[in-house]
């Protein structure tokens, strides 16, 4: 799931263009990645691992530009409505859809919605590799055992979307965003969130520099 504004009424009809970016084989990978991909499905084992996926596509495990290329191009063609991310860390691919604000509503609480733009700006903006829980609860003023139960459930919202993980390398209690989750946020999003928060009108360019998405581009267009 990613936060946009996109309209999808037309989406079959850009799956059918699919054929035109795609040979069979590629097709089918897609097919089962999207698949594979639905969280409700496989649970907190979202996606494809990648030796499965270049299996499907019939090339050598170690040929990461064809790799990539079946990547890019489903990106290139897709990109309107979905997003195709390959997930290092875990070493996966996955596939994620974008949805307007309206029915992101409906699958995370405004609560959750909160925690997930503090750990984005904690890590992503800060620099931070992970986020203490009680660090979220300290700056979100409650200390007290009922609302660290409500934090964790929200928390607990956003692993079952495959937004967040647990962080175990350190002895207190810590979350970290996976790539779905450093991915998740539009442009179009964040600028919007920005705006509202410094209650002025911002350059696209202004609000990637702040959210330090340009090394993102980057890494995706040397891929």
């Amino acid at each position: 799931m990613m936060t946009n504004d996109l309209p999808f009424d037309n989406t079959l009809m850009m799956m059918n263009s699919l054929k035109g970016y795609l040979t069979t084989e590629e097709e089918l990978a897609f097919m089962q990645l999207l698949f594979s991909s639905s969280a409700s499905i496989k649970g907190a084992n979202y996606g494809l691992a990648k030796k499965d996926l270049v299996k499907m596509l019939g090339i050598n495990n170690g040929d990461d530009e064809a790799f990539h290329s079946f990547i890019n191009r489903l990106n290139a063609a897709l990109s309107r409505y979905f997003r195709v991310i390959y997930d290092a860390r875990r070493d996966r691919v996955i596939v994620m859809m974008h949805v307007t604000a309206k029915h992101a509503k409906s699958t995370l609480s405004s609560e959750a919605l909160a925690i997930m733009l503090y750990l984005f700006y904690h890590q992503e903006v800060l620099g931070h590799e992970f986020t203490l829980l009680h660090q979220i609860l300290v700056d979100f003023g409650h200390e007290s055992l009922n609302a660290n139960r409500k934090l964790k459930n929200n928390i607990d919202q956003l692993k079952k979307i495959g937004a967040v993980t647990d962080y175990e390398s350190v002895s207190e209690e810590a979350f970290m965003l996976t790539a779905i989750g450093v991915h998740m946020f539009s442009e179009s999003f964040l600028r919007r969130t920005t705006e509202f928060a410094q209650e002025t009108q911002l350059s696209k360019e202004e609000v990637m520099k702040f959210f330090n998405r340009y090394n993102l581009h980057i890494e995706e267009e040397n891929e």
